[in-house]
C-alpha cells in the first residue's frame, strides 16, 4: 500500500516545548492517521526527526509499504539522503534509529516550501498550544519515554478531521475509547 505522508516539528524558544507531527493519507487524499506529538523539551531539529521517526512507526501499523514523504526541513530531507553529514550526535544517534525503521519500505523523501506543509504544522502548533498530544488512529504503541502526560481536553478538529488527545499508560500503549454509537437515519427501509 502507498501512502503519502506530510511531516513537521516546531520548538518554541529552541529549544522549548515542542511538537512533531504527521499526516498520513492514502492515494486518494483521505486522512488515515495524524498525530501532533507533545514534546516539554526539545529542539526543531530534533522535533523534526521525532516526527519523521513517529511517521514511520506508524506507516509500520497501517501496512504501507511504499511512502511519499513530505517535509518542509531541507536540513532532515537532505541529512536523510546523505547530501548533509551530521555533525550533531543527538541526531546522528536519530537519525541511525529512522534508518531502522525505513529498511521495510520503499521511500521517496522529499522538501517543500512551508506553504505546502500546512497539515502537520497545524497539528502541532495544536499540540504545542494544548501541551498535549493529540491524534486521529495514534500510533498503538509508543515507548515510554517518548510518552508524554496528556489531560483531557475539549472537542477540537484539526485538518477536517476530529482529533482527541491521546492518552498512553506507563508502558506507552494508546488507550482506546469505545467507538461512537451512529444515529440510525430515521428513513431507512423506505
Amino acid at each position: 500500500m502507498k501512502v503519502i505522508i506530510n511531516i513537521d516539528g516546531g520548538s518554541r524558544g529552541n529549544p522549548g516545548i515542542g511538537a512533531s507531527a504527521y499526516v498520513i493519507k492514502d492515494e486518494s487524499g483521505k486522512i488515515l492517521a495524524q498525530e501532533g506529538h507533545f514534546i516539554a523539551h526539545c529542539t526543531n531539529n530534533q522535533a523534526e526527526y521525532t516526527a519523521l521517526r513517529l511517521a514511520l512507526i506508524k506507516a509500520a501499523e497501517l501496512g504501507a509499504t511504499q511512502l511519499s514523504i513530505i517535509s518542509d526541513s531541507l536540513l532532515l530531507v537532505k541529512q536523510y539522503l546523505g547530501e548533509y553529514k551530521i555533525k550533531n550526535p543527538d541526531l546522528a544517534e536519530r537519525m541511525t534509529e529512522i534508518r531502522q525503521l525505513a529498511k521495510p519500505f520503499q521511500i521517496q523523501i522529499q522538501h517543500v516550501l512551508r506553504h505546502l506543509n500546512k497539515e502537520p504544522d497545524a497539528l502541532a502548533n495544536k499540540a504545542m498550544d494544548l501541551k498535549q498530544s493529540v491524534g486521529f488512529n495514534p500510533i498503538e504503541n509508543l515507548h515510554p519515554v517518548m510518552a508524554a502526560p496528556a489531560p483531557k481536553a475539549q472537542d477540537n478538529t484539526v485538518n477536517g478531521v476530529a482529533v482527541e488527545v491521546v492518552v498512553r499508560d506507563e508502558k506507552g500503549t494508546a488507550k482506546k475509547k469505545k467507538p461512537a454509537q451512529e444515529q440510525p437515519s430515521l428513513f431507512d427501509g423506505f
